[in-house]
């Protein structure tokens, strides 16, 4: 499991604010960085994914923790 150099919880926010919160936060942080997205809106686990497809960012991959399903996202570009 890769460990996330930040963490953001949007847990109890619907799609697509998870994705809008990811897609803000990124820019504003160094290459290579994993942020990981909590996110319990069931839609984050295709929406997530595909940003990330459209946008050239790597989706690392899901994670179902003590917190909930979270996803890995890193910073490409």
């Amino acid at each position: 499991m890769t460990m996330p150099d930040e963490v953001l919880d949007c847990r109890g926010q619907r799609c697509p604010l998870p994705v809008i919160a990811v897609a803000r936060r990124l820019p504003e942080l160094p290459v290579g960085t994993v942020v990981r997205v909590l996110a319990d809106d069931p839609a984050a686990a295709v929406d997530i994914p595909a940003w990330c497809r459209m946008r050239g960012q790597e989706f690392v991959g899901q994670i179902t923790g003590p917190d909930g399903p979270a996803y890995d996202v890193r910073r490409r570009h």
